[in-house]
């Protein structure tokens, strides 16, 4: 991974400069890191096409989303571990992630795709549920919390992977960290994991919760009047889970 702005294009870094300011766009750089993988540009070009089947837009995101998922995990706290190697008997000095300590929250739709990849790395880690809706009648397109399930134990210093692949506004974002931050989190675990995001989203997002951690695979240009990603790919969830 690499930090975001050496990532992104000029325009964009200006974009979010003239936004942000050169004191909030200096923090901006030490929270939000981007995923690097030469796989990105392929794999992005099949889930943006809007000829893309279902089921390819599927397989090809799921890629995505597991890049992504590594990445996260390797981002919780670990500790050194030292082991015997098979066959050698040599020696190596690894590390051990301690998935204990750790749960993976959705934004319930499109988010459940990205916990099934935290879950496909790491399958005993445990699992919340957060149901956020846009309300589309409005222009801000306001979000609205209709249901919230934590592990019991997540105000216990836990440390937690938001699971959420598009960020627009960061309405429903934000809305589901001040629900983590009710039930006990602390700002500083929690690790943000998200598939596209664009930087109206991301100066909101951390102009509130300036302690979460970001991890994304693109920052695209901005959004449209109708508060949607530009170039995006349309409704993600829609997407994944074949209703559009």
């Amino acid at each position: 991974a690499i930090l975001v702005f050496a990532y992104l294009s000029t325009a964009i870094q200006k974009k979010i400069q003239k936004q942000t300011g050169s004191q909030q766009m200096a923090a901006l750089q030490e929270q939000i890191t981007m995923v690097q993988s030469r796989a990105l540009k392929h794999l992005f070009t099949k889930i943006r096409d809007e000829n893309t089947t279902p089921q390819d837009f599927v397989m090809y995101s799921s890629r995505i989303m597991r890049i992504l998922a590594e990445e996260g995990i390797a981002s919780l706290p670990a500790s050194p571990k030292e082991i015997k190697c098979m066959g050698t008997g040599m020696i190596y000095q690894g590390e051990e992630i301690d998935i204990s300590n750790a749960c993976a929250v959705s934004v319930v739709r499109a988010g459940d795709s990205l916990l099934e990849a935290v879950r496909s790395c790491s399958p005993s880690i445990s699992v919340g549920k957060i149901l956020i809706q846009r309300d589309e009648s409005t222009a801000e397109k306001l979000p609205k919390l209709f249901y919230c399930k934590l592990p019991k134990k997540i105000n216990e210093n836990m440390n937690v992977l938001l699971c959420d692949p598009m960020l627009a506004t960061g309405g429903s974002c934000k809305m589901a960290i001040k629900s983590l931050i009710d039930a006990g989190v602390n700002p500083k675990n929690i690790i943000y994991l998200n598939v596209i995001s664009c930087p109206e989203g991301l100066n909101n997002l951390l102009a509130e919760y300036p302690m979460i951690k970001i991890i994304s695979t693109m920052i695209d240009e901005g959004m449209n009047d109708e508060k949607y990603i530009i170039p995006g790919l349309g409704d993600y969830g829609d997407r994944f889970f074949n209703t559009v």
